[in-house]
């Protein structure tokens, strides 16, 4: 059975995805000096809304029964903030070095993956070099499990709405259907296409239209 087939038997379509990440204060380690800094994120409009096409995880209930049905216990009290910033800190051990940034806003844990590390230029494929980094990230994913799965997908403003929109959706589910490959429960994860509607910098730049070619994971404890 095809990682697409799996995906297809566990997941539903859902309307939308309440995953708007309140940015304000976020710091990010940056992947290349190991310096703290203001996320390019915060500075934009932020992560999710409940916009775009989305693939879901209603399987004859809510995400969290759903997820607490595949054996996956709830995080409780105090224990949640440990939990994810045990979690943040072994993406940023795993994740140094390769381009990948590491954001923790509150509880919510964002990885920021650029295009031009991810895909080549107008392709839902995954770069082959980029495959080790998205075997770390499921490394992690796996030791700490008790966490939902957000992969969002963007694009710069190069092109027609439309096709944006449906890159950014083959984009992100490009990285889920890898993340479910090694052993990532799909129940766990929800596969979101934000197409060119939320920058995180000026789209009249090269530069700034490489920033928003990106695929990020939102990672929230589940409680």
């Amino acid at each position: 059975m095809t990682i697409h087939a799996i995906c297809r038997s566990r997941l539903a379509l859902v309307a939308a995805v309440a995953a708007a990440v309140a940015m304000a204060g976020c710091q990010t380690l940056d992947p290349y000096t190991d310096q703290p800094e203001t996320s390019r994120t915060a500075k934009g409009a932020g992560i999710g809304a409940a916009a775009g096409a989305v693939a879901g995880v209603v399987v004859g209930g809510s995400r969290k029964a759903t997820i607490i049905g595949a054996g996956i216990g709830a995080l409780v009290g105090a224990a949640v903030g440990n939990y994810m910033d045990r979690e943040a800190e072994a993406l940023r051990q795993r994740l140094r070095a390769t381009g990948v940034s590491v954001t923790k806003s509150g509880n919510q844990i964002i990885l920021n993956m650029p295009g031009n590390v991810t895909f080549a230029s107008d392709s839902a494929d995954i770069s082959s070099g980029f495959y080790e980094v998205l075997d770390s990230v499921a490394i992690v994913l796996n030791e700490y499990d008790q966490t939902y799965v957000d992969v969002i997908g963007h694009t710069d403003s190069t092109g027609s709405v439309d096709y944006n929109q449906g890159l950014s959706i083959r984009r992100a589910r490009s990285v889920a259907d890898y993340l479910m490959s090694r052993e990532v429960v799909p129940q766990r994860l929800v596969v979101t296409g934000m197409g060119q509607t939320r920058p995180i910098a000026p789209n009249d730049t090269p530069g700034g239209r490489a920033l928003n070619r990106r695929v990020e994971i939102v990672l929230t404890p589940l409680t």
